[in-house]
Order: structure tokens, then sequence, then C-alpha cells
């Protein structure tokens, strides 16, 4: 009796660390049919759709009206997580009805986003005329910095690079 109940407590912790980062409301909402590289050709053309989207914040900015997020599109990894690449479908906008601290949501940090696509926006992006996509948000998950993988995946321990750091393996106790 005892070993059953402790067996059940661990089953219970290792499904909430299972827990997905965007809620299930949300992803029934999102079109899979739909990439961001179709959305950024068009963008007008998909008013209304949801999508599934993550990168990496250049900028924060508010207004009275809203917040906004510019965002450098990366693709998606099996756990909606933003994969760093030098390879971007481009940038969008994500738009919020409230404030966006900027402490909190700091330019370099990932993000994945569900959110309806509102059209296109053209801004100055250094001496060109960019057209961002516009995603007003629905949800969105700020990827702590301590999750963010420092190693590529999948992990291998045995590649050395992995082994030789000054302090150690994994940590400075170690």
């Amino acid at each position: 009796m005892k070993y059953s109940r402790l067996f059940i407590s661990l089953l219970f912790l290792l499904c909430a660390g299972c827990a997905p980062v965007i809620s299930e409301q949300s992803m029934q909402l999102v079109d899979r049919t739909l990439s961001f590289d179709t959305i950024k050709k068009n963008p007008d053309q998909y008013i209304g759709r949801y999508v599934l989207v993550g990168g990496k914040i250049a900028s924060v900015s508010n207004s009275k009206q809203a917040g906004q997020l510019e965002i450098v599109q990366f693709r998606l990894d099996s756990d909606n997580m933003p994969v760093e690449s030098h390879q971007s479908g481009g940038r969008f906008l994500a738009m919020h009805n409230g404030f966006l601290d900027p402490l909190i949501y700091k330019p370099g940090r990932l993000v994945t986003i569900v959110g309806e696509v509102k059209g296109q926006r053209t801004m100055p992006l250094d001496r060109i005329e960019y057209d961002y996509p516009v995603i007003a948000i629905r949800e969105v998950h700020l990827w702590s910095p301590e999750y963010v993988r420092p190693y590529p995946y999948p992990y291998d321990p045995y590649y050395p690079e992995y082994w030789w750091r000054p302090y150690g393996m994994w940590r400075p106790w170690w």
C-alpha cells in the first residue's frame, strides 16, 4: 500500500513535467496548414486565422492602445520551443491589448505565441521599409533562460565539448 502511493505520486510528478506550454483551447484554434512563410507572403489573405509561431524578441514597445513585440521568427521544435538558428522566416509584430513590461519581455528572450493574423504593417527597419505580418496575441509563453538548452538537441554526452568545461561536465559543484 505504501509503495503504491509512492508510485502514484511519482507518476503525477512525471506527468506534470510534460505539461504543454500552450493551452489546449488555444491549440484547437490554430490552423496547422499555415506556415509562417505562407503568412509572410500575403498576410491580408489570412486575416482572422489563428497561427502558432515563435522566435526571439528583437524589441518591445508600448503605447496607450497596445503593447507590441517585434519578433525574429524561428521554427518550433516538438515542445513548441523556438530553435535558434541562422535561418529565419523573417520578422513579425505581436500585438497585445495591455502593457508588455520591457523588463520581462526583454530583447533576446524566446517566445511562443498563438495569435490571430491581423494583416501587415510597413515600418522602417534599419535603412529599409519592412513589411511585418501583424499577429494579435491570444496566448504567449515566455521561455525562461534556465530552460533554454545550452547545447544542441538531441544532446550527446560523449561529445568532448560537454566534458572539457572549466568546472566539469554540468555544474560548478561537479
